[in-house]
Protein backbone atom coordinates (compact mmCIF):
# COMPACT_ATOMS: atom_id res chain seq x y z
CA UNK A 1 0.00 0.00 0.00
CA UNK A 2 1.30 3.42 -0.89
CA UNK A 3 1.15 5.91 1.92
CA UNK A 4 0.90 9.63 1.37
CA UNK A 5 3.82 10.11 3.75
CA UNK A 6 6.23 7.95 1.73
CA UNK A 7 8.83 9.53 -0.51
CA UNK A 8 7.92 7.23 -3.40
CA UNK A 9 4.34 8.46 -3.35
CA UNK A 10 5.39 12.09 -3.64
CA UNK A 11 7.92 11.32 -6.37
CA UNK A 12 5.18 9.45 -8.24
CA UNK A 13 2.89 12.46 -7.91
CA UNK A 14 5.16 15.46 -8.42
CA UNK A 15 7.56 14.29 -11.14
CA UNK A 16 4.99 13.30 -13.81
CA UNK A 17 2.91 16.37 -13.03
CA UNK A 18 6.02 18.58 -13.39
CA UNK A 19 6.75 17.09 -16.81
CA UNK A 20 3.13 17.50 -17.92
CA UNK A 21 3.08 21.11 -16.68
CA UNK A 22 6.27 21.85 -18.59
CA UNK A 23 4.82 20.50 -21.83
CA UNK A 24 1.49 22.25 -21.30
CA UNK A 25 3.27 25.52 -20.49
CA UNK A 26 5.12 25.25 -23.78
CA UNK A 27 1.78 24.91 -25.53
CA UNK A 28 0.38 27.92 -23.64
CA UNK A 29 3.54 29.88 -24.48
CA UNK A 30 3.07 29.10 -28.18
CA UNK A 31 -0.66 29.84 -28.37
CA UNK A 32 -1.46 32.64 -25.91
CA UNK A 33 -0.05 36.15 -25.68
CA UNK A 34 -0.38 37.18 -22.02
CA UNK A 35 -0.70 40.84 -22.94
CA UNK A 36 -3.96 40.01 -24.73
CA UNK A 37 -5.42 38.36 -21.62
CA UNK A 38 -7.40 40.60 -19.29
CA UNK A 39 -8.85 39.23 -16.07
CA UNK A 40 -11.97 41.17 -15.09
CA UNK A 41 -11.01 43.78 -17.67
CA UNK A 42 -7.68 44.60 -16.01
CA UNK A 43 -4.16 43.77 -17.20
CA UNK A 44 -2.42 43.03 -13.92
CA UNK A 45 0.62 40.88 -14.72
CA UNK A 46 3.31 40.90 -17.35
CA UNK A 47 4.39 38.04 -19.55
CA UNK A 48 6.72 36.36 -17.07
CA UNK A 49 4.17 36.60 -14.27
CA UNK A 50 1.46 35.13 -16.49
CA UNK A 51 3.66 32.21 -17.54
CA UNK A 52 4.79 31.60 -13.96
CA UNK A 53 1.25 31.52 -12.60
CA UNK A 54 0.13 29.35 -15.52
CA UNK A 55 2.95 26.85 -14.92
CA UNK A 56 2.16 26.49 -11.22
CA UNK A 57 -1.58 26.15 -11.88
CA UNK A 58 -0.91 23.45 -14.47
CA UNK A 59 1.52 21.73 -12.09
CA UNK A 60 -1.07 21.77 -9.29
CA UNK A 61 -3.73 20.33 -11.60
CA UNK A 62 -1.33 17.61 -12.75
CA UNK A 63 -0.35 16.83 -9.16
CA UNK A 64 -4.01 16.45 -8.18
CA UNK A 65 -4.54 14.13 -11.13
CA UNK A 66 -1.47 12.02 -10.29
CA UNK A 67 -2.38 11.85 -6.60
CA UNK A 68 -5.91 10.75 -7.43
CA UNK A 69 -4.56 8.08 -9.78
CA UNK A 70 -2.23 6.69 -7.12
CA UNK A 71 -4.93 6.90 -4.47
CA UNK A 72 -7.35 4.90 -6.64
CA UNK A 73 -4.82 2.13 -7.29
CA UNK A 74 -5.93 -1.13 -5.69
CA UNK A 75 -3.96 -2.13 -2.64
CA UNK A 76 -2.84 -5.64 -1.91
CA UNK A 77 -4.79 -7.36 0.81
CA UNK A 78 -2.65 -8.85 3.57
CA UNK A 79 -2.02 -12.56 3.19
CA UNK A 80 -4.39 -14.54 5.33
CA UNK A 81 -3.13 -17.59 7.13
CA UNK A 82 -5.25 -20.73 6.92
Amino acid sequence: MRRASSLGFWIGVLWPSFLAAGLASGLVFALIDPLDVAILGVHTVGRSGFYTVTFFLLWAMGACSSALTLWLQPTQAPDEED
